[in-house]
């Protein structure tokens, strides 16, 4: 059978419309997961986004909080945001491994700090956001009954589970500071905080799960009963995104290679002596953790190359192609004398198993690269402070947690 002009014309655009329908229904699909994916929390350079912008982050915060905060002055009352431009100017030759932040710039900041006390009172008002609401990375609802009741009361909500750390505090009066709730905690409470964390290395806080948040609080009100006021689900959402966005940008961890000079394997019982003679412990999580004893906080950890966690019986008959010591700077108090510690552990242990430090392409490092290094990371501690997400701090553990 013959095929005319017209025909064929018409099997051709049939085609193409087709095939121009997947394309967009690709780009679609490939920018919604985009979208929502986690962040990045590999030791790799993370690709420049967006600037984000918090304006007003905090003005959803209730009023009760507000001024529970001002009494206590651990975080001080929301306001329309100021924009920093902290400069972290990355050199072009820098190792591949290392994190480069060259084009932040007019990154939001959390409230504001009182900068006039001492480094002690500082870092123990940093510390304190751990007790108390912090209505500017999380979704905060203040619940008034008209009786105080007791954490009882309260046992679905405590025992919720949405995806995102929630939190749950309690006052004895409109005078007293927040006390973190837990299921045997005792006494009676006029005011309830509910908190949940709106972002995390996971991403933001997503839609469904505000939403979640919401009826949560919405279902448990009449049980007590109680009165309240839920912010936006939409505002919570846009303040989500945003503060994800902020912390993708000062996401940074540093990786240290160490290989065998021969190019032989590294033996897995090997490993373990001397990870343990150096104070390393195994995590559940399948990696060696040096633990700073005061605090009980991990200041790096030494990983598997090939991303397989180590377990006890695995390391029996391992062999390794190399192993990676790993700081992850927003997580340790003074980042770049962490770094210092760990180059120093690198250090030894590739001497002791007769390796060397490398970087990802398997290049030696040199001094000049691990001074390179160490400046950016003492330049990415400086962009956290600057934003009011001091390192190491209970906020930069919930807000760089996975």
């Amino acid at each position: 059978m013959r095929i005319s002009s017209l025909q064929f014309g018409l099997i051709v655009a049939g085609v193409l419309l087709v095939a121009g329908v997947l394309l967009y229904n690709f780009w679609v699909l490939r920018r919604a997961r985009a979208r929502h994916a986690p962040r990045e929390a590999a030791v790799i350079a993370p690709s420049t986004r967006v600037e984000p912008s918090l304006h007003g982050a905090g003005d959803v915060m209730p009023e009760a909080v507000v001024a529970a905060n001002s009494a206590d002055d651990d975080v001080a009352p929301s306001s329309p945001q100021q924009h920093l431009a902290p400069e972290i100017a990355g050199a072009g030759d820098d190792p591949p491994w290392q994190v480069p932040m060259d084009e932040v710039a007019t990154l939001p900041t959390l409230p504001a700090l009182n900068r006039d006390r001492s480094e002690t009172q500082r870092s123990e008002r940093r510390d304190s956001t751990h007790t108390q609401p912090d209505p500017d990375i999380e979704s905060v609802v203040v619940l008034r009954p008209p009786a105080s009741v007791g954490v009882n009361a309260l046992a679905a909500g405590m025992h919720a589970r949405l995806g995102k750390p929630l939190r749950w505090f309690g006052r004895r009066d409109a005078s007293t500071a927040w006390q973190r709730l837990t299921a045997d905690a005792a006494g009676e409470f006029v005011e309830v905080v509910a908190c949940m964390l709106l972002a995390d290395r996971n991403g933001p806080a997503s839609r469904n799960q505000i939403q979640a948040f919401a009826r949560l609080v919405s279902e448990l009100a009449p049980t007590l009963p109680a009165t309240f006021a839920a912010p936006s689900v939409d505002d919570e959402a846009a303040r989500a995104e945003a503060l994800d966005r902020l912390c993708a940008e000062l996401d940074m961890q540093i990786g240290i290679t160490i290989q065998k000079t021969d190019g032989s394997s590294i033996a897995g019982t090997r490993l373990r002596g001397v990870a343990e003679a150096a104070g390393f412990r195994l995590s559940p999580g399948g990696r060696f953790e040096w633990v700073q004893e005061e605090t009980g906080n991990v200041v790096y950890s030494l990983q598997n190359m090939s991303g397989e966690p180590f377990t006890l019986d695995g390391l029996r008959t391992a062999a390794l192609t190399g192993i990676v010591f790993v700081l992850d700077v927003p997580c340790v108090h003074e980042p770049a004398r962490a770094f210092d510690q760990m180059k120093l552990a690198a250090g030894r242990l590739a001497h002791t198993m007769g390796g060397e430090m490398v970087d990802d392409n398997r290049r030696v490092l040199t001094d000049e690269a691990l001074a390179k290094t160490r400046a950016a990371v003492a330049k990415a501690a400086v962009a956290l402070s600057e934003v009011h997400i001091e390192p190491g701090s209970p906020r930069a553990l919930k807000l760089f947690s996975a």
